[in-house]
C-alpha cells in the first residue's frame, strides 16, 4: 500500500486544525497525543479502503470520474465513522506505545517489584515528558515527605523509586477490573499479607536470566497508604538497615537497596539512582 501526499496531508488537515493540535500538546498532552493517533488511524483507514476500491474493477456503464470523486468522499466519511469514539484499536496500540517512551528506564522485575515493559526511547517530545515527570513528582511528594518523617529517608528518594518501579505512574499495577492497585512500589503480597491483592505477569532474574512469571502484589486504596506501607517495610525489617544510614545519597541508597535484595535486575542501582537524580531536577 502507497502513501501519497494527499493521504499525508490529512494528518493536519489545515494549518487551523495544526494550531489547535499544536495548542492542545502544550495544555493537555495526553489529549493531544489520543487526536494525532485518532487522525493517523482515520488517514489509515482512507488509505485501506481507496485501496480495496482500487482492486475492484470500475468499468461497468455508471462509472464515471464523477462517480469515483463520490465514492471517494464517502470512503472518507466511513474511514472519520470507523476511527470515531473507540475505533478499530490501532490508535490505542499507538498511544499505548509512545507512552512508554515518557517513562523513564525499563526496571527488569526486583524481587519485591513489579517489572514494566521495555522502553522505546525518544519517540515523544522531551517537553511532554518533562511535564509529565513534573505532575508525578508534585502528586506523590506531599505523601512521600510523611512517610519521610516515619523512616528519616529524604522524600525525593522515595519518590523517585515509586517512579522507577511504576514508569512514573505508566506501569501502575493493576486490579482485576482495570483500577489502580496503588502499588507504587511493587511489594508482593506475602504470606503475612491480610489486604487485597492483583496478580500480574512480572520479570524476575535467576542467575541474570530474565524470565517471566505471575506473582501476587499488593493493592491499597490510596497512594498515600502505599507510601505508607513501604515506610514501614524500610523501617522494620533488619535488612535493610543499611538503606536507612545513606543520608541524602542517591548512588548509596540504591547500592544499599539492591545489596539488601529488593530487586533481582542486577542493572537495579544504576537504574535507580539516575531516576533519583532526574526527581531532584523537578523536586
Amino acid at each position: 500500500m502507497s502513501i501519497s501526499s494527499n493521504d499525508i496531508s490529512k494528518l493536519a488537515i489545515d494549518s487551523q486544525g495544526l494550531d489547535k493540535l499544536r495548542l492542545q500538546a502544550k495544555n493537555s498532552p495526553d489529549q493531544a497525543l489520543k487526536s494525532a493517533a485518532q487522525q493517523f488511524e482515520q488517514v489509515f483507514l482512507n488509505m485501506m479502503l481507496k485501496s480495496m476500491r482500487e482492486a475492484t474493477p470500475q468499468d461497468g456503464m455508471l462509472d464515471s470520474e464523477q462517480t469515483k470523486m463520490f465514492t471517494g468522499m464517502l470512503d472518507q466519511q466511513l474511514a472519520q465513522s470507523m476511527s470515531s469514539g473507540q475505533g478499530v484499536g490501532l490508535a490505542d496500540v499507538m498511544m499505548r506505545q509512545l507512552q512508554r517512551s515518557s517513562m523513564g528506564p525499563d526496571v527488569q522485575s526486583p524481587s519485591d517489584a513489579v517489572s514494566p515493559t521495555p522502553v522505546v526511547r525518544n519517540s515523544i517530545p522531551s517537553a511532554y515528558n518533562e511535564n509529565f515527570q513534573q505532575d508525578f513528582v508534585k502528586k506523590l511528594m506531599p505523601h512521600a515527605e510523611q512517610a519521610s518523617k516515619a523512616t528519616g529517608v529524604p522524600a525525593h528518594l522515595m519518590v523517585g523509586q515509586a517512579a522507577l518501579e511504576s514508569g512514573w505512574g505508566r506501569r501502575e499495577i493493576k486490579m482485576p477490573d482495570g483500577s489502580s492497585s496503588h502499588n507504587l512500589f511493587g511489594i508482593k503480597a506475602g504470606s503475612s499479607w491480610n489486604g487485597k491483592v492483583a496478580e500480574v505477569m512480572t520479570t524476575e532474574y535467576h542467575n541474570g536470566v530474565a524470565n517471566k512469571q505471575v506473582e501476587k502484589f499488593r493493592a491499597y486504596d490510596s497512594y498515600a497508604d502505599s507510601f505508607k506501607d513501604y515506610a514501614n517495610t524500610i523501617s522494620s525489617n533488619p535488612r535493610y538497615a543499611d538503606v536507612l544510614k545513606q543520608g541524602d545519597s542517591a548512588t548509596g541508597f540504591a547500592q544499599a537497596l539492591q545489596k539488601a535484595g529488593y530487586a533481582t535486575d542486577p542493572n537495579y542501582a544504576d537504574k535507580l539512582s539516575k531516576v533519583i537524580n532526574s526527581v531532584s531536577t523537578l523536586a
